[in-house]
């Protein structure tokens, strides 16, 4: 069985180096969502009755079941599936906390207030050129960040989701959805 995300360790210098962020994104969805159909066969017992030696006698026609017990299924829920979820949307609310927050670190900071005073005090004459008075600030990193979070809740809202109907596919249909199971889950791990 697969093993639950790690938890990595949770600063602002964590979140702004985006690529790690984003390897850690890709690395938990990579072996828990993307591979669910993978993670979900190895809770399947094979030969759970054995060779039947009359099964060569007729061809069947039928695909063999492919449901997995409630047992193994929920065990995989409990165990891997909602921690690894867990530990995702931390990591997404913490950043996103670090995103909203001000950033006093800033190493790009008085570059811009720099280019942002040369902008106010250029004299702009439209008619003479229609495009000298553009002025595009460079956004600060916490925009920058703030806007891979939207990305990244938008992304991990439609892998769940996927990674849910497999579940349901395999586990049996649930009537809840990803969210609702997993702020279920959640609810119960605090009481």
């Amino acid at each position: 069985m697969s093993h639950p995300s790690e938890r990595p360790q949770l600063t602002p210098q964590f979140c702004f180096n985006q690529t790690a962020l984003r390897d850690f994104l890709r690395i938990s969805r990579g072996t828990i969502d993307d591979s669910i159909t993978q993670n979900l066969n190895t809770l399947l017992t094979p030969a759970q009755r054995g060779f039947d030696p009359s099964s060569t006698s007729s061809r069947s026609v039928s695909a063999p079941s492919r449901s997995i017990p409630a047992p193994q299924c929920d065990s995989f829920k409990q165990r891997v599936l909602f921690p690894s979820w867990a530990v995702r949307s931390d990591v997404l609310d913490y950043c996103a906390g670090v995103a909203t927050s001000p950033d006093p670190d800033d190493p790009g900071s008085v570059l811009r207030q720099i280019e942002d005073s040369k902008a106010r005090e250029r004299v702009v004459d439209e008619r003479l050129d229609p495009y000298s008075g553009r002025y595009f600030p460079k956004e600060a990193r916490t925009e920058s960040l703030s806007m891979l979070m939207r990305n990244e809740r938008a992304v991990e809202k439609i892998i769940r989701s996927r990674t849910w109907s497999v579940v349901g596919e395999r586990c049996g249909i649930s009537t809840e959805t990803a969210e609702e199971a997993f702020d279920k889950w959640r609810a119960g791990r605090q009481e």
